[in-house]
């Protein structure tokens, strides 16, 4: 298929071009053919050069083949450009990782722990929580959720405010005082669980710098990069560029939930989710992983230090150990086994355990959307995957197409 990303030789950067060419007829017939997904759109690069393009399916339901500026809903992928964006402020002495979110969010000051009741009856009172930090936020072990859990009756009432899906309903200081009165599920710092903790933090920046997150985000990090697609929402002019999306039904094709030229995001928001609301192009996200490889500069943008960056993709889980030890989540972006999390995250911490080619210290993280990326360091690998099907533990496409990259890898660095 011809790239409209200038792919150089695989062959020049260790890749075997036949064993790259096996990733696009296996997505046609393993998810397109079946109506498993829609669409696909993959890139594979080597330091920062694109090896491998391939785009397939349509943009949704009755229109035309998927454009290559074809614009996705990145969901939790939008998480690891908040934390960036939140470390920008600790390199500048704005903010310290170790200090408490009250500094930011006086609304905190009261937190609880939660100790029964909800559903039918009140809460009970809890217990005072410790202090909460800033870590915490960044490393999802501040005590918070997501609604979507579905599994306790904090879940249920962060579904009742329509806490995972604020953009139109709430503004963030709506949000803060919502999750004010709100019990923690654990102790900061005491477990780990995938939760709308990156929102806050996202608040928190806003907070701090004194502008809006989308606002922030365009000025120190989309500008620099020239990532000129991403955006929370959809540009005025843009809808048709916005591909639909879908949900997954048991026995059947998934099911169009939001159809792109009618969606909500063409209207402006409320609330810009730092956890989950950006949009954007395969060809920015691009752009940001080539950042991140290149240990945070890009084109002579400096967007964070290597030092920095080498603190955000170290595992923080206690004693080292993986999310099978210590994680509470019916879901996350992240196969458990094998893995740590950091500030804004995943990382392979051992290779062995997940089962799945892959290398020390590769860091990654995904989207509801089935979405996902990933940056290798040792290897010079970085991989971004667009479709459009909710939710992301469907189907095991990103173990699958970790597999076949790495089966065309002719020259390990390692």
């Amino acid at each position: 298929m011809t790239s409209p990303f200038a792919c150089v030789d695989p062959s020049s950067l260790g890749f075997d071009p036949d064993r790259l060419e096996r990733i696009g007829p296996f997505l046609q017939a393993s998810y397109l053919d079946s109506g498993r997904l829609p669409m696909t759109q993959l890139m594979v690069a080597r330091d920062g050069q694109p090896v491998y393009y391939d785009a397939r399916g349509r943009m949704g339901e009755g229109r035309e083949a998927l454009r290559d500026d074809a614009i996705f809903r990145i969901a939790s992928m939008s998480k690891p450009l908040t934390s960036i964006a939140f470390m920008q402020l600790v390199e500048q002495c704005k903010v310290a990782l170790e200090e408490p979110v009250t500094k930011v969010l006086p609304e905190f000051k009261d937190l609880k722990v939660y100790g029964g009741g909800g559903g039918s009856i009140p809460f009970a009172p809890g217990t005072p929580a410790p202090t909460m930090r800033f870590v915490d936020l960044l490393t999802h072990m501040s005590g918070l959720t997501y609604g979507l859990q579905n599994r306790t009756n904090i879940d249920a009432v962060y579904r009742e405010h329509n806490l995972d899906f604020a953009r139109s309903r709430h503004t963030s200081d709506d949000v803060i005082r919502i999750l004010a009165d709100l019990p923690l599920e654990f102790a900061p710092g005491q477990g780990w669980n995938y939760s709308i903790a990156t929102d806050v933090l996202g608040i928190c920046v806003e907070r701090i710098s004194g502008m809006r997150l989308g606002d922030y985000f365009r000025e120190h990090i989309f500008r620099p990069l020239g990532m000129t697609d991403t955006a929370f929402g959809i540009a005025e002019g843009q809808q048709d560029r916005l591909v639909d999306a879908y949900q997954y039904a048991p026995g059947g094709p998934p099911k169009m939930i939001d159809a792109g030229p009618t969606s909500k995001l063409n209207e402006p928001g409320r609330f810009d989710s730092g956890g989950g609301g950006l949009c954007g192009t395969i060809a920015d996200y691009h752009r940001f992983t080539k950042m991140l490889l290149n240990g945070g500069e890009l084109d002579g943008a400096r967007i964070i230090s290597p030092k920095t960056l080498r603190l955000m993709r170290t595992n923080r889980l206690p004693g080292g150990a993986d999310l099978t030890q210590i994680s509470s989540s019916l879901f996350s972006e992240s196969n458990n086994a094998g893995t740590g999390f950091g500030l804004g995250f995943a990382m392979v911490i051992d290779p062995a355990k997940t089962l799945m080619p892959s290398s020390l210290g590769e860091f990654y993280w995904g989207g509801a959307y089935s979405t996902a990326f990933f940056v290798d360091p040792l290897e010079g690998i970085t991989c971004v995957f667009m479709t459009q099907v909710y939710p992301s533990s469907t189907y095991p496409i990103r173990r699958q197409l970790k597999t076949l990259i790495y089966a065309a890898l002719n020259d390990s660095r390692i």
